[in-house]
């Protein structure tokens, strides 16, 4: 792999900004000249439009697909996603680690941006910047960036505004709960990264999480899109190495390994205060995770879905 990140990304949204009502989304410029597009702010989005923004978010680095399954006995979409390159996909681009904030604005922020600004500590963990002259990047946000908020983003990405082009999607939209199902391998990656384990062991990756149904407003699309994971979500991890520190640290990985687990994470949430930072960090992970060392043979199994509760928060 050789292109840059933001290479990628780029290539993914070019013919998007020329037609994006393929999508029943919308392309603007603002002032500032950076490009926004809007896929379900302003507009309704797609499933289309959040295949797309799946990808844009890993950075071409993944196939991402919809594919049947069931919760208990009823019939439901899973989004899978599969990529040969776990860590750059997942914690070099599909991370939101951006907290975009200003007097009027706040959105977390994910994409191949993230690379080109560099703030992050992972990325210095991790050994990796870019310096693209261009950028792209996702924003969960409720409402459109304004054309000051996308020029202080442009200039901590290191690119001029009309090289930086940002895409929209709210939580509570068909798109944007869509990207965050498609989060399955990227929360097992982060988890095993802050307990110390080597993602550079991790070779290759698989997982699957129901596509939660579009809520009706932000807090209940934060619980839902949440619970896909945290009950749903299966990974399965292709490593090397040795298969002792996986039987030590995989029972930590799992979300039922935090003291949080067990309740709807709109109950969660409404029990701090709507405040994240008092939610236990270890919950933040998928509901089963798999190893299997392709050196040893050995597979290592972790936790287990919960469907009952999956059909309480999606209302089933």
């Amino acid at each position: 792999m050789t292109k840059p990140l933001n290479t990628r990304a780029w290539e993914l949204i070019e013919k998007t900004l020329e037609n994006p009502g393929e999508l029943k989304a919308t392309a603007k410029e603002l002032p500032s000249g950076v490009r926004i597009l809007d896929f379900g702010v302003k507009t309704e989005g797609s499933i289309a439009a959040g295949l797309l923004l799946s990808k844009v978010c890993m950075s071409g680095l993944a196939e991402i697909s919809l594919q049947t399954g069931n919760i208990e006995s009823v019939g439901w979409p899973m989004v899978q996603v599969t990529t040969d390159f776990p860590a750059r996909a997942c914690l070099l681009s599909q991370y939101a680690g951006w907290e975009v904030k200003t007097d009027s604005y706040f959105a977390m922020g994910s994409g191949p941006m993230r690379a080109n600004a560099g703030r992050e500590d992972i990325f210095r963990q991790l050994d990796y910047r870019e310096q693209h002259h261009r950028a792209v990047g996702v924003l969960e946000a409720d409402k459109l960036p304004d054309s000051q908020t996308a020029r202080e983003i442009a200039t901590k990405s290191n690119v001029e505004p009309g090289s930086l082009v940002l895409i929209i999607a709210p939580t509570a939209s068909l798109a944007g709960s869509l990207q965050i199902n498609a989060r399955s391998v990227e929360t097992a990656l982060h988890k095993l990264h802050e307990l110390d384990f080597d993602v550079n062991r991790i070779v290759s990756a698989t997982g699957v999480a129901p596509l939660s149904p579009v809520a009706g407003n932000s807090l209940a699309a934060i619980g839902r899109t949440n619970d896909s994971i945290l009950y749903g979500g299966q990974v399965t991890l292709f490593v090397r190495g040795d298969d002792e520190l996986i039987e030590q640290i995989g029972p930590k990985v799992p979300s039922s390994s935090s003291a949080d687990y067990g309740k709807p994470f709109e109950q969660i949430f409404r029990d701090v205060n709507c405040d994240f930072y008092q939610i236990d960090p270890m919950l933040f992970s998928p509901a089963q995770i798999v190893f299997q060392n392709i050196e040893t043979g050995r597979v290592h199994c972790f936790g287990k879905t919960n469907e009952k509760l999956l059909k309480e928060s999606f209302g089933i």
